[in-house]
């Protein structure tokens, strides 16, 4: 199984100190080897989040470097989901603007054969990462 993750997920794991950084490293060393994936949003949102958040302190340079790095990682290295979904593909459950991304998300990952995995308990199909 892929696994799409969205950027709360992907901030949790790329950055060390971040809440859930310890429920994200034990999901991932717990299996032998999961596929783990980003798309240009997660991407684009790890750095966006790392690069404004004033707790993580990153400028926009430090926190691409970090998810280069994180992107080839020996013990997760993180595939890259092209996204080609224009709004035609949003999935009939969205109803709320703060659903949008979550929906986008899900069903670009399950048109690439994965499912996006989340710290959100409430995305429709989605994977919520174990505590």
């Amino acid at each position: 199984m892929i696994y799409l993750l969205d950027v709360n997920a992907l901030v949790a794991l790329g950055f060390m100190n971040h809440e859930f950084h310890d429920r994200l490293a034990s999901w991932v060393q717990s299996a032998d080897s999961l596929n783990l994936a980003s798309c240009s949003i997660t991407e684009l949102g790890f750095v966006r989040v790392l690069a404004q958040a004033p707790a993580y302190g990153f400028t926009v340079t430090q926190a691409r470097a970090l998810l280069l790095q994180l992107k080839e990682a020996q013990t997760a290295p993180l595939r890259f989901i092209p996204d080609a979904h224009d709004v035609s593909h949003l999935p009939h459950w969205v109803r709320a603007p703060k659903q949008v991304t979550d929906g986008h998300l899900s069903k670009l990952a399950r048109a690439n054969g994965a499912v996006l995995a989340t710290l959100d308990e409430n995305i429709p199909g989605s994977y919520p990462i174990p505590k």
